[in-house]
């Protein structure tokens, strides 16, 4: 992959709409362990962008899986005994077949089973981190983190914090908010396109995630950096959203509009509305 991005919005917008196309031309076979309450919304949401969603949650064939996935999203939202031990299989065997990761820890901080699981998966280097900013604070060992999967901490607040975990894992780090901030060892990106109803559905953040999945998988093909493909997926998606919340009378329809936008949204509309800031020269 790419070592670093032009320090430009405009290259982020192009770069977002060629992972797209490319995304849909070879749909990509996206390997997620994730949590029970958004497994089937998760599903949905890959489906609507264009890749193909498997749910390989079982010991024995998590890491066999991940070798022939395009890309692994591990989602510590309900990590049961059996997802534990599946998803340390996993990235074993993605790691081992080269295959992109996603690490989302849902909620550590102050839980200590998916804390010590998620320390444990940190020193596996994965290829993007994404949370919200107090799981990133926890994480990287600053914080006790949110409340449960509220954050308590504004995104700029944990932007030192994403830095270092970009330094120690060689990729790069995504942290949710109102504005989106995506950095890697060199660069930083913000991204302020959204809309609020994502935090009023189940599953917004985590969907998230795994749509970095599949862009990570589309990346994989085209040569592009994590930092690229976090900050392509997460262009799509949130201007998805906006397509989404634009007559929606509330939650519910919201999450029906959203996999509808997912699937309608294409490569050429992204540069007329995209809100995208790169940090000149943002060595971390």
């Amino acid at each position: 992959m790419n070592a670093r991005l032009e320090t430009s919005s405009d290259s982020v917008v192009e770069s977002a709409a060629e992972l797209l196309t490319e995304l849909r031309a070879e749909p990509p076979l996206v390997h997620c362990i994730t949590n029970a309450v958004v497994t089937g919304f998760t599903a949905n949401t890959l489906l609507a962008l264009g890749a193909a969603p498997a749910m390989v949650d079982i010991t024995g064939e998590a890491g066999m899986f991940a070798a022939i996935s395009s890309g692994l999203l591990v989602n510590l939202g309900t990590p049961t005994p059996e997802q534990r031990s599946a998803s340390l299989e996993a990235v074993g065997g993605a790691r081992t077949a080269g295959t992109p990761w996603v690490l989302d820890p849902v909620a550590i901080g102050v839980l200590p089973v998916r804390t010590a699981l998620a320390q444990d998966l940190l020193a596996l280097r994965p290829t993007v981190i994404r949370g919200n900013a107090s799981e990133i604070l926890a994480l990287a060992g600053v914080s006790q983190g949110g409340r449960g999967v509220d954050a308590l901490d504004s995104t700029e607040a944990a932007a030192d914090a994403a830095r270092d975990l970009a330094r120690r894992t060689g990729g790069a780090v995504a942290v949710s908010g109102p504005v989106d901030l995506l950095v890697d060892a060199e660069q930083e990106i913000r991204i302020a396109n959204g809309d609020a109803l994502l935090t009023r559905v189940t599953g917004g953040g985590c969907a998230l995630g795994a749509v970095m999945a599949a862009f990570l998988g589309a990346a994989r093909r085209t040569g592009d950096s994590a930092l690229v493909a976090a900050s392509a997926a997460t262009l799509v998606y949130t201007l998805a959203a906006e397509d989404a919340a634009a007559g929606s009378a509330g939650p519910g329809s919201f999450a029906v509009r959203l996999l509808d936008a997912l699937s309608a949204i294409e490569p050429e509309q992204l540069a007329a509305r995209a809100r995208v800031q790169v940090a000149a020269g943002a060595a971390v």
